[in-house]
């Protein structure tokens, strides 16, 4: 485990010491100082407290040897944006073909939702979903299908599926963008996305429901990001009209009778006479 040196190097790369980073977790130095030099373990909820603090995984604090990290490794943790945001690393996308070779849509059930955010990329998890194709989409992009639930998002109801394209570079979401966004603690969300990666590392997700609030998610809580296409509803969405559209058009109707009824009684005395 590499978890004493990761902490004792990311500390000094934002020029904290021991004391400030201690008080600042509600520690005390010397516990702190014990996880640097793997005197004493920290618990799960210390870990949680530390990998919000620097803004890394937890995985990555234990597992990866940050003294190999480069410069542009060090500047992207010193904006707080951990995650790939840009796309420049692949992400893994594990995809099923047809006999073709023909990448075919996944959809995931509702039974399989809560199993997504660890069997996105796992050929295991994937292979038992079914699949469709829809031809007037683009073969050059990757789509899968994924369930609505509740009532957030009108007219898209619950028991609907939302087809989405998948996002490479999250930094092109433009603000009002319909996205599929699947976190690590919420799984599956579909909302509207505003970006705001510059200002806040963060994307603020709203309903189109208004008695739903919006909220903001970081960046490195996000696993994967599609864009909307198009929905599959087993019912029609319902029907409202405006009642003053409606009053307007009974209104000008009526007006319309009126007028048509003088000019056929003018009409008639004309003829009489």
């Amino acid at each position: 485990m590499k978890l004493g040196n990761n902490l004792k190097l990311i500390r000094k790369s934002k020029k904290k010491s021991q004391e400030e980073v201690a008080s600042e977790l509600g520690l005390t130095r010397s516990s702190y100082s014990g996880y640097e030099n793997e005197i004493a373990e920290p618990g799960i909820e210390t870990l949680i407290a530390l990998s919000q603090y620097y803004g890394v995984p937890i995985d990555d604090l234990l597992t990866k040897d940050f003294s190999l990290f480069t410069e542009s490794d060090w500047a992207i943790i010193s904006t707080g944006l951990y995650a790939d945001i840009n796309g420049k690393n692949l992400r893994v996308l594990t995809s099923l073909v047809d006999s073709d070779e023909n990448e075919m849509i996944e959809l995931i059930p509702q039974q399989a939702r809560a199993g997504y955010t660890t069997g996105y990329a796992d050929p295991d998890y994937l292979k038992v979903l079914p699949t469709f194709s829809l031809p007037f989409l683009s073969k050059n992009r990757k789509y899968r299908s994924f369930p609505v639930i509740g009532d957030s998002m009108p007219p898209v109801d619950e028991g609907s599926f939302v087809v989405a394209e998948y996002i490479q570079n999250w930094g092109s979401i433009r603000n009002g963008t319909p996205c599929i966004v699947v976190t690590k603690d919420d799984g599956i969300v579909f909302k509207i996305a505003n970006n705001y990666i510059e200002s806040q590392q963060s994307f603020e997700l709203c309903s189109t429901n208004p008695l739903y609030l919006p909220y903001f998610v970081h960046v490195n809580d996000i696993v994967e990001m599609w864009k909307f296409v198009n929905y599959i509803s087993p019912s029609l969405p319902e029907m409202r009209i405006d009642d003053s559209l409606l009053t307007k058009s009974i209104q000008e109707l009526q007006r319309e009778i009126i007028d048509l009824k003088r000019t056929v009684t003018a009409g008639g005395k004309n003829v009489s006479r």
